[in-house]
């Protein structure tokens, strides 16, 4: 049973005021300081996945874990409130939204070839928007070189991809489409809200990732699965990832702080 318009709105809020939604407005924020701040945007940098304890490599690794796993609470609070739509069995909670482990050859395939068209054309996109100066350089990691840093890039990667999917496609969506907004609406409210929450990249992380937001509706409305696009960003943060702490230092193409 599908609770009240009222129920919904306050319950969208509040999911987004706990996960992307804040942290839209911190990178809001960010980049204000960040063109205020002299000198250009290419000349400053956006870490992603960096150091908490320099020098006590296991106190780091408890505060990786700490920061990844407490950040998709979230995303069990959106699984409580899709089940709580339909009281009693089934109860499907996230497979509502496709995030579930029944096609795995379809979720798995269809990931990867999305995620070498995004992942492709993505990159490009930053390369040209840096030497435009209009993005900040994004160094993807800069953990201490110990046996846990690609494990931890790996689970962080997977982290963002579940968060950012399952919250804004999937539970944006489902509730946009309940509380009456049209598609057009629907889709350019997913994709902005993406693209802001990236906007501490610079004005190339704003626009770029607008644009994913956008195929990840259309592909979410035309499969009504989730899963594919999980797997598509977990594939492009981990190649992000990983690629940059094996290739930083040693290609000339690649911008690095």
């Amino acid at each position: 049973m599908t609770p009240p318009r009222s129920v919904l709105r306050r319950e969208l809020l509040l999911v987004l005021g706990l996960s992307l939604g804040a942290s839209a407005v911190a990178a809001l924020i960010h980049f204000s300081g960040s063109v205020t701040r002299p000198g250009g945007l290419a000349d400053q940098a956006a870490t992603l996945n960096s150091s908490n304890a320099p020098g006590r490599p296991w106190l780091d690794l408890a505060w990786q874990l700490f920061d990844i796993t407490t950040a998709l609470v979230p995303v069990l609070l959106v699984a409580h409130f899709l089940v709580r739509e339909r009281p009693g069995p089934p109860a499907p909670g996230l497979a509502v939204i496709g995030f579930d482990l029944r096609r795995p050859r379809f979720d798995l395939g269809w990931g990867a070839l999305v995620a070498a068209g995004i992942g492709g054309s993505g990159l490009l996109l930053y390369l040209g928007a840096h030497a435009a100066g209009a993005n900040l350089t994004v160094v993807p990691e800069s953990l201490p070189e110990v046996w846990w840093k690609f494990p931890v890039l790996i689970a962080s990667a997977l982290q963002n991809s579940v968060v950012e999917e399952v919250i804004v496609v999937g539970y944006l969506v489902r509730r946009l489409d309940q509380l009456g907004w049209g598609p057009g609406k629907v889709l350019l409210a997913s994709s902005t809200l993406r693209g802001c929450y990236h906007l501490y990249q610079g004005v190339g992380g704003f626009f770029g990732n607008m644009a994913m937001g956008v195929i990840f509706v259309w592909l979410y409305r035309r499969w009504g699965r989730v899963m594919p696009l999980v797997v598509a960003h977990a594939l492009i943060d981990i190649v992000a990832f990983v690629g940059y702490a094996l290739l930083a230092g040693h290609v000339d193409w690649l911008p690095t702080a």
